[in-house]
């Protein structure tokens, strides 16, 4: 059986928004919710973001259900040692629903404008290789560190498995996933290279990020392709529009690829009529792998 997220940057919308979001989600069937992590909002800089763990964190005290992640974390923001802290913290409280998602960076402008992070792609990426077998020693999965002393492991322990999702398609990225990850998530940008990089993420379970503009019952379909296009169509094969029926062939043609989680994000920036819509005509007739309803 799949799984559905909730994929919602948390721009242009207040905690208030985001809270009765999550909670239409939560009401309508989906699993999970994840945010982006931007020191300013990618190509707006003049518009306001929320901190990425702060609003999760948050997400996960007014929700039951949901488990709560991000696509993805920026190594660059936060030491290993404070966001294996931040991971089990947050896993603990929220009774096991935290996905630690990971990835080195997209949006090179912040690091110069904060001056956080490295210009260097293939740097970055080695230090999210080292970092995530720090990671994996505080956690206490390592007995030993990287000169074969003792390990540094923090407690407290952790409660329940965090599952790691690393994003990315690069070479070295999709490495890094093969040795670590327990999800893969390929971006929406990148959506019409999943066959050829597939077989790349080794065991590491198969989730993309996809962009819709549903056309729900009442809205016109023109209406809805043209603006869902003018806003996200840089996205290309990452953006498909259509009704509930065109949509649910779209994702079970990705669902027999090998894909098992869908973060769906919506180009009218999640509406609760939307997602509740969504949810009843889309997620919960979905066939499982097996065909059976959910």
């Amino acid at each position: 059986m799949v799984e559905w997220y909730l994929f919602l940057p948390q721009v242009r919308l207040s905690v208030g928004d985001i809270t009765e979001r999550a909670r239409a989600a939560e009401a309508s069937g989906f699993d999970g919710m994840a945010f982006i992590d931007h020191l300013e909002a990618p190509g707006l800089p003049g518009e306001s973001i929320w901190e990425a763990m702060a609003v999760a964190t948050w997400v996960a005290a007014k929700t039951e259900r949901l488990r709560i992640g991000h696509l993805v974390l920026c190594d660059a923001f936060r030491h290993p040692a404070v966001l294996a802290k931040q991971a089990v913290t947050l896993s603990d409280a929220s009774g096991g629903r935290f996905d630690l998602g990971l990835g080195s960076g997209s949006w090179p402008a912040e690091f110069t404008r904060f001056d956080v992070g490295q210009q260097d792609p293939v740097a970055r990426v080695a230090q999210l290789g080292r970092h995530l077998a720090l990671i994996r020693q505080y956690w206490g999965d390592e007995t030993k560190g990287a000169a074969g002393d003792d390990a540094a492991v923090q407690l407290p322990r952790r409660n329940h498995p965090i599952p790691l999702v690393l994003g990315g398609s690069g070479r070295r990225m999709m490495e890094l996933v093969r040795n670590h990850a327990d999800w893969w998530n390929l971006q929406a940008d990148h959506i019409d290279r999943l066959s050829k990089l597939a077989p790349s993420a080794g065991s590491a379970r198969i989730s993309v990020q996809q962009m819709i503009g549903f056309a729900h019952s009442g809205a016109d379909p023109e209406t809805v392709r043209e603006v869902s296009t003018r806003r996200f169509g840089a996205l290309g094969a990452g953006l498909v529009c259509g009704d509930a029926g065109e949509l649910t062939q779209h994702f079970a043609g990705l669902a027999a690829q090998g894909v098992e989680r869908f973060y769906v994000w919506f180009a009218d920036f999640a509406k609760p009529e939307s997602l509740h819509e969504f949810g009843e005509t889309v997620i919960k007739p979905f066939p499982d792998a097996g065909g059976a309803l959910r």
